[in-house]
């Protein structure tokens, strides 16, 4: 009897597969588009003008037409085979993200096998200098840091599993690792002071100055990591106050656990963070992506081997171990995307923009604008990408701000933040179901752990908004 009541809370406690809740999701998608009206905007394309690092560059991208909706005469209802191509094409799609998770899992399953993550992890954790605050403080500002310049924001996944190992060391949960590197860059990247694609993407089409308000937008940067690094430390409080930390990721105080690192060690570390550096600095000087982050796990994985005298055979056998193991964090993302492609091709999406915004006809200033945030962050369920919403938004909410006497820089701002405040309990967003995934965390677990810090968002955002209706916040 006992056994069967452990066994039915073990399950209960399991949560709901991402998969499950995905499919779900995608399968009322498809029903939604045989009742929701079909119907569209006119797209046209605009040149925008975009500064990285001081240089600009022009980007084509195309943009709604405000007040082109159109009704279509025929329901695109997609058909329940297509639910299942979309999945296909939601994988292709994503492909570059997916296989830069599963060359993630290669390298840095090479780099534990040499024990020289364990070792430091190890020392970290006993540490009389590095206390849970300073801990957390670290990895917010560095990775908030990369996450609100853009040079880090899908690729935050590769770094999760060292978040992973870095709570297992300090003897804390997966919540806790996740956070300390997803959550940590997104509070920077939800709050973005110069992203291109994010902040200049949106400037460009709403005409504003580029770059402009930076002061404003970095004083909201700033709220938002420290909301973050505080909800971190009282979580982290909570938990070894409570002794709510599994047995299971104690640190051994074995002999070998607490030996000295050696100079291999050191070399092979500093190998490790001369690769991450390097792409960090070839992301920001020369725009590399998805597809130069995997050829660097990928020498980053063969120089650990070579540097620890493993053999051909080793390395090769130990990396695809690796990529193995990511492989159901990985295909999360493909899932997340095919959601998008059945909206899209059931021709819905402009369907639910344009009733959302009739809702909002007559309001005044200040609701009007807090309506368009609402809108903004209702609408990332439904567009879980900032450039395809601001695309679609801004150039909607340009001019019903204009008739309004709202600035377009805080019509500019009502996009990005309120896309920004769900980022983190987004269930479309293929990046943050494949954290969960590679995590091992049920989504229903994250959004009541995460939840209080995405309110202390909405709360600082709201008050951002409302600031930037009273003073006019310009300079357009």
């Amino acid at each position: 009897m006992a056994t069967a009541t452990t066994t039915q809370n073990k399950k209960r406690s399991e949560g709901l597969n991402p998969y499950v809740l995905l499919f779900f999701i995608l399968v009322l998608a498809a029903v939604a588009t045989w009742i929701v009206p079909a119907g569209q905007y006119a797209s046209e394309t605009k040149v925008i003008t975009v500064i990285k690092d001081g240089v600009e560059s022009k980007v084509s991208s195309s943009y709604t037409v405000p007040g082109s909706y159109e009704r279509l005469p025929e329901q695109h209802g997609v058909s329940p085979g297509h639910i299942f191509t979309s999945i296909a094409d939601g994988l292709v799609k994503a492909a570059p993200i997916i296989f830069l998770i599963i060359f993630t899992g290669g390298a840095l399953h090479l780099l534990e096998e040499t024990g020289a993550i364990k070792k430091v992890l190890s020392n970290i954790s006993k540490s009389k200098r590095l206390n849970d605050f300073l801990l957390i403080s670290i990895f917010f500002v560095v990775f908030s840091i990369l996450g609100t310049t853009g040079i880090v924001v899908n690729s935050i996944i590769a770094f999760v599993p060292i978040g992973l190992l870095v709570a297992k060391s300090v003897g804390m949960d997966d919540k806790f690792g996740a956070a300390l590197v997803y959550v940590a860059a997104y509070s920077g990247f939800n709050a973005s002071i110069m992203a291109p694609m994010t902040v200049g993407l949106s400037q460009g089409l709403a005409d504003v100055p580029l770059l402009s308000g930076l002061g404003y937008r970095m004083v909201i940067y700033i709220a938002f990591v420290v909301a973050g690094i505080i909800f971190l430390t009282i979580y982290t409080k909570k938990c070894r106050s409570k002794g709510m930390v599994r047995p299971d990721i104690v640190v051994d105080d074995s002999e070998e656990q607490t030996a000295k690192i050696s100079l291999r060690h050191i070399i092979t570390l500093s190998y490790s963070a001369l690769c991450l550096v390097g792409f960090i600095f070839g992301a920001v000087e020369f725009g590399w992506g998805e597809k130069e982050m995997m050829a660097m796990f990928i020498i980053l994985g063969v120089g650990v081997g070579i540097l620890n005298s493993m053999s051909a055979n080793s390395i090769a056998t130990g990396f695809l171990k690796g990529c193995a193991g990511m492989v159901g964090g990985a295909f999360i993302v493909g899932m997340a995307r095919a959601i998008a492609i059945v909206l899209s091709d059931g021709m819905i999406l402009d369907t639910i923009v344009n009733a959302i915004i009739s809702m909002m006809d007559g309001l005044p200033k200040t609701l009007s604008t807090l309506s368009m945030f609402g809108t903004a962050a209702i609408m990332h369920f439904f567009i879980s990408s900032g450039s395809g919403e601001a695309a679609v938004l801004v150039p909607i909410f340009t001019p019903m701000g204009d008739l309004l006497e709202i600035t377009r820089q805080t019509t500019v701002q009502t996009v990005l933040l309120g896309e920004g405040v769900v980022n983190c309990i987004n269930p479309t967003s293929g990046i943050l179901m494949a954290v969960l995934a590679t995590s091992k965390i049920p989504y229903t677990k994250w959004v009541k752990f995460i939840w209080p810090l995405v309110f202390a968002w909405v709360v600082i955002s709201i008050l951002a908004l409302v600031y930037a209706v009273m003073t006019n916040l310009g300079p357009i």
